[in-house]
């Protein structure tokens, strides 16, 4: 006599639906990215270069365009942690990718000011103009097409992210002249954001800065300002 109920094993809804990344060709980091993985995982105590995982993992998509198996591995490998903790990490954060992309990868916020300010009407045009849906690249490997949540920028809405860049206030009917304007000026067709480009009294923040800066060294001399990451 047995208090176990007789269970179908081999039917459908017992098997996993996660899917493998992609494994990829073998990668390794190019001498210049080594070099500066090696810069940030200075930072920290040599017991916990774990801690390098997202820029050691930026490094990887910035290299090769998305982060694949064998990509994991080598960076398991250089921090000295295990694949499982790597995929981990790629698995949660959406701005890694794991399968290619285009070389736009637009993003458009649909968090509730950007979704009350029309951004369901901006996916809807991007996707009629670029022939795509949310989560699909078109065949010229230009665009990618995602839906994401709150970009940041609620007083900006509809915002849509383009790679690591913002475009502000962007009304349903531009969604296809962004597309075009991308595709001839690149990331130059982007407005940013309003608060990088102009301090609290409207002069220039870059400006702003190279000021102080040659406040704080002299003018016309002085060593040059060291870059922030």
């Amino acid at each position: 006599m047995s208090f176990h109920p007789k269970m179908a094993y081999d039917a459908s809804f017992h098997r996993s639906s996660r899917e493998l990344e992609d494994e990829g060709p073998p990668f390794t980091y190019t001498t210049e990215n080594r070099a500066r993985l090696a810069e940030i995982i200075k930072r920290y105590p040599p017991e916990q270069k774990r801690s390098a995982v997202l820029p050691a993992l930026y490094l990887v998509q910035q290299q090769q365009g998305y982060i694949t198996a064998n990509a994991m591995r080598h960076v398991a490998q250089v921090l000295e942690i295990t694949p499982a903790d790597v995929e981990d990490v790629v698995s949660f954060y959406t701005m890694f990718y794991t399968r290619p992309v285009g070389k736009f990868v637009v993003q458009v916020c649909r968090t509730l000011s950007c979704a009350l300010n029309g951004a369901e009407r901006v996916t809807q045009e991007l996707s009629a103009k670029l022939g795509i849906q949310p989560g699909q690249t078109d065949p010229t490997r230009t665009f990618t097409l995602a839906e994401v949540e709150c970009l940041g920028a609620c007083d900006r809405a509809p915002v849509v992210m383009v790679n690591d860049a913002w475009h502000e206030c962007l009304r349903p009917e531009d969604a296809a002249r962004l597309v075009d304007d991308l595709k001839a000026r690149g990331e130059a067709a982007l407005s940013g954001c309003h608060l990088a480009s102009a301090g609290p009294s409207g002069q220039s923040f870059q400006s702003s800065r190279r000021a102080n800066e040659r406040g704080a060294t002299g003018a016309g001399g002085g060593a040059p300002a060291q870059s922030e990451e």
